[in-house]
């Protein structure tokens, strides 16, 4: 993912979530310098209510594709569940020069890291 390319992961809610924090892991590949803005949303039909948005800076480390650990807690209100509602993790990269700068560690440990992953508040 680079400059104004994004990437969403949805997942469909089963019941009401609390307000609170959010525990978020998302170890990356990092190949070029980039600034990342993450997003949790609350997705309803085509209404997209947002529950957190940050943004990260990221290096790539050098001479190595190893995954960078990136781990935060980020609070958020509470989910009225209705049936439809889906949890949408999304994330989007600016001020870099590789269409590819940021990758999420799908190889877990084979990449000396984590498989991203969202605690939801309990």
């Amino acid at each position: 993912m680079g400059p104004g390319g994004s990437q969403e992961a949805p997942y469909a809610l089963k019941a009401d979530v609390p307000a609170g924090t959010y525990h978020v892991i998302c170890d990356a590949i990092v190949i070029r310098a980039v600034d990342v803005t993450f997003d949790l949303i609350w997705r309803r039909g085509s209404t997209d209510m947002p529950i957190a948005t940050w943004t990260q800076h990221f290096d790539p480390i050098p001479g190595n594709f190893d995954a960078q650990a990136y781990e935060v807690d980020e609070t958020g209100p509470a989910i009225a569940f209705q049936s439809g509602d889906q949890f949408v993790f999304r994330y989007s990269g600016a001020n870099t020069t590789s269409t590819q700068a940021f990758i999420p560690n799908g190889d877990g440990a084979n990449a000396n890291g984590r498989i991203p992953n969202i605690t939801l508040p309990p």
